[in-house]
Order: structure tokens, then C-alpha cells, then sequence
């Protein structure tokens, strides 16, 4: 298959998303497909008569890789290495190219590679691409409405409220709340942005340093507790994988600092948990409208209650990512989970096409 790894981005996740996306490239070449990783914000700069070639290109797109760093990306410093200084998010050819491409891959993360509007303007483009719909995305990236379906529908998840920052009522008792509580960006990821508060002090500082991020945060009570992760494929859950940060939380330092975090995967916990967990996961990635795959994020506490905090829908993908590590405790190597994740996607999203052409 001639296959477009789509990366990078406009997202704090940049980082994230570009080396979680070449390892997809490495692997699907060693599969046997013509690869090539582009960043979507970058594009691919060649002349259109030309643009078939990009499948063969010797090192297929990957010197655009460099490494996660310990900080989220200068967004502004991306912006302004754009050759063309167009501030359209879809760079030089990426649609051409991802036309002419049997499948899109996405490897982005957050912003608008995971909240629907890129799988949207595919859809209506007639691209093909890996993961959920657009529907889906967009329900599980806002995190707001994604706690109030879970309050409807009883998946078990954090007390709390998303508001805006117009609104007059912010005092904790107001919103029936106390201390601790959480906060964060309403559409994030990584942890970016997140912060656990203790004090009226630490509250409104936080608050304020939110809502220069968003205009929208979730507020919800702090629930102290381990902390795990539960793939989802194809409406069938994978092994828990438990997260043990060496100290704090599993913030976005944590996430992607070599040694800062231990990860125990099949997670040491009760068969009974186990089953729980994993049949949660799987009614919050229903209940959000998702398919093909994603990754539920849970807090468990000290009374072996389980609360689900949200459902990543492009989870992270690299060889030692959360959900590559659980799919190996079920049996599957990555270069599988690659594909599969291409092959899943097809049957869901294509199948009247696809018979058409058979």
C-alpha cells in the first residue's frame, strides 16, 4: 500500500505526535508499503507532476524527526519556520498527497489531528485515514462534554464541571466543590496544562493560567488513587497497564522523560478489577461514539473504587507507548497493531467502497 503518516501539527503534542509517527513509518516499511512521514503543517513543498515519487524517496520523510523534548514545543517558533508563512493549518500538498495515498495514517495528537475537524474535511475530501470518525473525535477530545456523558450514561468518572471564562460563578462552593480539586484545559493532552491544587491561592493562579490557555477548563475533585491505562480495539479491551510516576503525576515530563515513570503491564491488580476496568473502558469508548481503537485513562483509589478520566482517540504510538505495550500483553507486536489499526479502519469506514471495488 502506498501510505502518508501524517505528524507534527499545531499542537503542544507536536513532539509527541513526530516520534510516535516515525515509528509507524519504520514499521509499516519494514511491512512492505511505500511510507513517507509528512507534517501536516509543513507539508511537502515538490512540483505536482512529481508529487508520485514521494512514495520511493530514500529516507521517507523521517529527517524531520528529531526527539520528545522534556517541555511542550514554541508553537509560535514552528509558525514562523514555515517556509510559506501561511497560517493554514494543512501545509504545501498535504491533501494532494494524501489523495493520492491508499491510506492516511494519523499519528497526530490533540489540537486539530484528535478533536474531528481534520477527519471531517478527509471524509468530505474522500481521503482515507486510521482511527475513529470525526463524530467520535470530536465528543472524546472535549473533555467537558466527555465528563457529562459518563455522568448520563454511569461510567464512573470524577466529580466536577467544565466552565468558561466568562463566567461570574468560579468560587469552589459555587461550582459544589472543595479543595483539592484538578484543573485543566478542556481540550488538552499530556497532561499539558494540568494542575493539582491545594490552596485558594494555588486555585486561582491556576485557574487564571488556564484560561490563558483556553477559554473553557474542567474543574473536578481530586481523586488520590494509582493510576492505569486500558486499550481499546475494536470494542475488545486490552491487558490494564498500571503508571507509576517516580514523583508527582504522570504530567508531561513524566510521560516522556527516560526512567521518570515505571509501567507495569499486565498491571498487578485483582482479577475482579481487572474485569472492571477493562469492561469501563469499553462502555466509555461506546458511550463516546468511538471505533476502531483508543485508550481509556483511569485513576483507581484506595477503596478499589475505578473512575475513568477521559479516552485518548489518537493515543500514543510509539514501541513504548501505553497502548503498544498493552497490545503486546495480548500477543500483538507493534508492526501488527500498525497494521491492524490500517485494516480495522478500512473495514469500518470503507466498506461500501470496498465492495464496490471487489
Amino acid at each position: 500500500m502506498k501510505i502518508i503518516v501524517l505528524a507534527g501539527g499545531l499542537s503542544p503534542e507536536r513532539d509527541v505526535s513526530l516520534v510516535s509517527s516515525a515509528g509507524i513509518c519504520r514499521t509499516l516499511l519494514e511491512k512492505g508499503h511505500d511510507v513517507f512521514l509528512m507534517d501536516v503543517f509543513m507539508g511537502f513543498p515538490c512540483e505536482k507532476d512529481r508529487l508520485d515519487e514521494v512514495f520511493t524517496l530514500p529516507g521517507h520523510g523521517l529527517d524531520i524527526v528529531d526527539r520528545i523534548h522534556t517541555e511542550a514545543p514554541d508553537l509560535a517558533a514552528v509558525k514562523a519556520s514555515r517556509p510559506d508563512q501561511s497560517d493554514c493549518f494543512l501545509g504545501p500538498n498535504v491533501i494532494e498527497l494524501c489523495r493520492m495515498a491508499d491510506m492516511t495514517f494519523l499519528g497526530l495528537h490533540g489540537g486539530e489531528g484528535e478533536n474531528g475537524k481534520l477527519q471531517a474535511t478527509f471524509d468530505l475530501l474522500g481521503i482515507r485515514y486510521t482511527g475513529p470518525d470525526s463524530l467520535g473525535c470530536a465528543i472524546a477530545m472535549d473533555k467537558g462534554i466527555t465528563k457529562h456523558i459518563f455522568q448520563e450514561t454511569g461510567v464512573s468518572t470524577p466529580k466536577g464541571v467544565c466552565i468558561h471564562k466568562n463566567k461570574n460563578k468560579k468560587a469552589l462552593e459555587e461550582l459544589d466543590l472543595s479543595l483539592p480539586v484538578v484543573i485543566k484545559p478542556c481540550s488538552g493532552g499530556s497532561s499539558i496544562g494540568v494542575y493539582i491544587v491545594h490552596t485558594q491561592d494555588e486555585y486561582e493562579h491556576a485557574l487564571a493560567a488556564s484560561f490563558e490557555q483556553e477559554d473553557e477548563v474542567v474543574i473536578e475533585e481530586y481523586i488520590k488513587g494509582r493510576e492505569f491505562s486500558c486499550g481499546v480495539l475494536d470494542g475488545k479491551a486490552l491487558p490494564p497497564i498500571e503508571i507509576i510516576p517516580k514523583s508527582g503525576f504522570f504530567d508531561y515530563a513524566n510521560k516522556y522523560q527516560a526512567g521518570a515513570t515505571e509501567e507495569i503491564c499486565p498491571a498487578d491488580i485483582s482479577e475482579e478489577i481487572c474485569e472492571r476496568m477493562k469492561a469501563l473502558a469499553v462502555r466509555a469508548f461506546h458511550v463516546l461514539k468511538l471505533n476502531v481503537y483508543g485508550r481509556a485513562d483511569f485513576l483507581l483509589d484506595e477503596e478499589n473504587r475505578l473512575y475513568c478520566l477521559e479516552v485518548n482517540t489518537l493515543p500514543g504510538m510509539t514501541e513504548g507507548s501505553l497502548l503498544p505495550k498493552e497490545a503486546k500483553a495480548a500477543g500483538m507486536e507493534y508492526g501488527e497493531l500498525c497494521e491492524w489499526i490500517i485494516k480495522k479502519s478500512l473495514e469500518e469506514r470503507y466498506k461500501e467502497e470496498r465492495t464496490e471495488e471487489a
